[in-house]
């Protein structure tokens, strides 16, 4: 929305969006966050709410123009769920579906390159293993997989390309919260391979103090390869 309003894209700045995120903590923080930036006269409704429910909900209300997925695509089954989500929008409709994951994971300094590249095929497979109330949800290749998906739920993409990552300390340190960020990126890693008998406990213990060490040092650079659609459904 801050975009929205910046960038001028509803010059009326009379559109309605609807917002939703299966987190209340969340919904509160973009509350909090809009009552801050004023985006005139957009109607913003905010909402915790899971998005199957929420498609529930809109089954005999009338489609939207614009849909947005960020980030939320490579978390869910796109064999069972990308048609439901895509009847959210009226025949016409247009869809934006932004930061899919797609396979590439790298970050420098190495620490110990065979090990690391154990780490990372280790912390990919649990993307393609992962369930979420007892359903699979995403993969690794999202990205790249949903020209099929879309195109088998009969979306046109009008275009597609990669929106990837790339996170670095400049002479300064890292801008912003990109430090937060990438603790936060380390963690995820050390909490989805956390009890992997794959793995040694001490050593991979090891790997991520160090490369926690290496934010703190402004060494740490990370990748990752994501990709970007926009389309229309007939």
């Amino acid at each position: 929305i801050d975009r929205i309003v910046a960038w001028n894209l509803l010059p009326q700045q009379n559109g309605h969006y609807t917002a939703i995120d299966s987190s209340p903590e969340n919904v509160a923080f973009a509350q909090k966050h809009l009552a801050k930036a004023q985006p005139g006269s957009l109607q913003v409704h905010l909402e915790a709410i899971n998005v199957f429910d929420f498609i529930k909900q809109r089954q005999s209300k009338p489609g939207y123009d614009l849909l947005i997925a960020h980030a939320f695509l490579d978390l869910i089954d796109l064999s069972t769920s990308l048609q439901p989500i895509l009847s959210l929008l009226h025949p016409g409709g247009h869809f934006y579906f932004t930061i899919n994951f797609d396979g590439e994971t790298i970050l420098e300094p190495s620490i110990d390159p065979g090990y690391d590249a154990v780490v990372m095929e280790l912390y990919h497979q649990t993307m393609d293993t992962r369930e979420v109330e007892g359903n699979q949800s995403g993969d690794r290749f999202t990205g790249r997989h949903l020209f099929q998906h879309l195109r088998t739920a009969g979306a046109q993409i009008h275009a597609a390309g990669s929106s990837d990552w790339a996170v670095f300390a400049g002479t300064d340190g890292y801008p912003e919260d990109e430090a937060y960020f990438l603790h936060f990126i380390i963690e995820t890693i050390a909490s989805a391979l956390m009890g992997c008998p794959e793995i040694e406990a001490d050593r991979f213990g090891g790997w991520i103090r160090e490369r926690h060490a290496q934010i703190e040092r402004h060494e740490l650079i990370y990748i990752a390869h994501q990709m970007d659609f926009a389309g229309t459904m007939p």
